[in-house]
């Protein structure tokens, strides 16, 4: 047979090869397109990892999808011998049916994706103070201080930006300031960052949930004094996955787990899974707080995989990544009204939940005051001085009951009268 016939005669095996490739890249797109639908795909950002973990569910999508191809091109297109393609078929399918077995008993493993789309963060460009169609909330009266100059540079913790946006709208001009743009006067560059910017004299207020002894002790090597002045309350919490059986911890079980002493739910009256503690990196706020928590017992270090430097980071791994293994940690305003997913559960701890009543009177144990911090420094040019004043002006605003109005329109509890 010369080189013509042969290829000839191959036309139709490619063109077979073909068909079948285009039916298995259609069955993978809609079952791609149905898989993320669960995540509502026109709101959030297409899945990732997706070959991080054997039970994960994309994976299997695309071990079905590549099964029913090589299904297709056994049967419709009748390659090998009829005994051959029974017994191919008969593994591809007890190979599937596997797959999807153990992917229902892994109940632990989700994949991680990024909640509304935003990669990393919460998007806080959504709270700016001017922001047309801004999320930072309204007082219900014309507020009582109106600063049209010399403004007090604002930073802080990215759970208090909504916050201190809200402040900036009532009371200052009208005009463009950047969450992200360290220049625009309100910005927000996360805990560690923000005090930084304060003791640089970048920044002239941070809104911060603490100050830790290592900040305290920064502080004090370069001869300032900080001005810590509580304006609402917050509770630290601790949460689960909506799956996980548990709901309520002690105290001592926290302290347990984060000392590495527990290392299964079971211990503690859960199902017989590894716990995944996970943490933030030293200089968090939240890390702060869980050290407070800790006292002296020192904290367990972890696997590298177990740490977040962003705070939606932890969120995701909890909300996506585990079903029932993890847990982790933030502030509740953070995850109640700024994520708002219905994908983790808080802890109650030793009976009492992070509920705005169990926070005001301090019967949840890890309620506490937030603030907002100062330098006390020496400054020589007008300009500073009427900044300081404003910026004195503007605090004394905040604890004022129009001020608290706010700290508690926007999710947080006001301090007691």
């Amino acid at each position: 047979m010369d080189s013509k016939s042969k290829f000839q005669k191959g036309v139709p095996v490619v063109l077979k090869v073909f068909a079948c490739v285009f039916a298995a890249i259609v069955l993978y797109i809609i079952s791609a397109i149905k898989y993320a639908e669960i995540y509502s795909f026109w709101g959030a950002a297409a899945p990732r990892d997706y070959w991080a973990y054997a039970g994960n569910g994309f994976g299997i999508t695309v071990m079905v999808c590549i099964g029913i191809f090589i299904l297709l091109l056994l049967f419709i297109w009748k390659i090998f011998k009829l005994r051959w393609r029974l017994v191919t078929a008969g593994v591809i399918v007890a190979l599937m049916a596997g797959g999807l077995l153990f992917h229902i008993s892994q109940e632990n493993i989700l994949e991680i994706h990024e909640p509304k789309g935003w990669t990393g963060e919460v998007n806080l460009i959504e709270y700016e103070p001017f922001r047309e169609g801004t999320l930072a909330k309204d007082i219900d009266a014309p507020s009582a201080l109106s600063l049209q100059e010399n403004l007090p540079r604002l930073d802080g913790a990215t759970a208090l930006y909504p916050l201190y946006a809200a402040f900036a709208r009532a009371t200052y001009p009208e005009d463009v300031y950047s969450a992200y743009d360290q220049d625009s006067g309100i910005t927000c560059s996360r805990t560690s960052e923000a005090f930084e910017q304060l003791l640089a004299g970048e920044a002239d207020i941070a809104f911060l949930m603490g100050v830790s002894k290592e900040q305290r002790a920064q502080a004090n090597q370069q001869g300032l004094e900080l001005m810590m002045t509580p304006i609402g309350k917050e509770a630290f919490v601790f949460f689960v996955n909506r799956r996980n059986a548990m709901s309520d911890l002690s105290v001592e079980n926290i302290i347990d787990i984060y000392a590495g002493r527990v290392r299964n739910w079971k211990e503690l009256g859960g199902q017989d899974l590894e716990i995944f503690a996970y943490q933030r990196p030293e200089t968090s706020g939240s890390q702060a707080m869980l050290r407070e928590i800790m006292g002296d017992t020192p904290i367990a270090k972890a696997p590298r995989e177990n740490y977040f430097d962003m705070m939606m980071g932890m969120y995701t791994a909890v909300a996506y990544k585990n079903h029932r293994n993890s847990v982790g940690y933030s502030f509740r305003y953070y995850i109640n009204d700024m994520i708002d997913e219905d994908e983790i559960k808080f802890l109650a701890i030793d009976g009492v939940a992070p509920t705005p009543e169990n926070i005001a009177s301090g019967a949840y144990p890890f309620a506490h005051d937030f603030y907002a911090v100062t330098v006390v420094r020496e400054m020589e040019t007008d300009a500073n001085m009427a900044r300081i004043r404003n910026t004195e002006k503007l605090i004394d605003w905040i604890v004022s009951p129009q001020g608290q109005s706010l700290v508690e329109k926007t999710g947080y509890v006001p301090m007691a009268e």
